[in-house]
């Protein structure tokens, strides 16, 4: 489990076909063999330490469902670790299991925020609700509001300053998971 707190970015280091290979320094304080980590919001298993990187394998369905396959080498991603037991939980409830991708169609400043609006799977979009949560890249953030295909951010400058927001550009790809509150509340539900 995550928060959507990002705790640093890395850099792409190595992509193969079904390993990625990264650049790090929080991370891998304590990192080992069999973690699991979050890299744009994709939990993820690390098979490989070095001195300043770590590798994971790259399932297809992972490569399917997530923008990780169009990653290039020298690549911007967010880096979370997993959630340690009483630790402070200061985002929301982040699976790292992504529903999909979404796009982001606009962006422009407001004052010293950003405004960001993704366009996101019409089946995503009853899990999207205004001020409700969504990982966008593992990123723990607040919906502004809220179309039938797309959603509004308001980026603070400190999360773009430390998350790879500060380089997405429109037409870019994003990691999106809908909070896991809306989905199991949407199973119980009769049908």
């Amino acid at each position: 489990m995550f928060t959507g707190i990002v705790e640093e970015t890395g850099s792409v280091d190595r992509l193969e076909p079904s390993r990625m290979t990264v650049n790090a320094e929080k991370v891998l304080e304590d990192l080992k063999l069999g973690d699991s980590i979050a890299i744009n919001g994709t939990c993820l298993t690390v098979v490989e330490l070095g001195r300043r990187t770590f590798s994971v394998d790259l399932s297809p369905e992972t490569l399917r469902r997530t923008s990780l396959g169009s990653l290039v080498a020298g690549g911007v991603v967010n880096l979370e670790r997993a959630l340690a037991v009483g630790d402070r939980m200061g985002g929301h409830i982040v699976q790292g299991h992504v529903d999909g991708t979404g796009r982001i169609t606009a962006r422009r400043q407001e004052e010293d925020c950003v405004l960001l609006r993704i366009r996101a799977p019409k089946r995503l979009m009853p899990y999207i609700v205004e001020k409700g949560f969504v990982a966008v890249d593992g990123i723990s953030l607040t919906v502004v509001k809220r179309s039938a295909s797309s959603f509004l951010l308001s980026v603070i400058p400190y999360t773009l300053h430390y998350t790879n927001l500060r380089v997405k550009v429109v037409g870019d790809r994003v990691n999106l998971e809908a909070d896991i509150v809306a989905k199991y509340v949407e199973s119980l539900l009769p049908r």
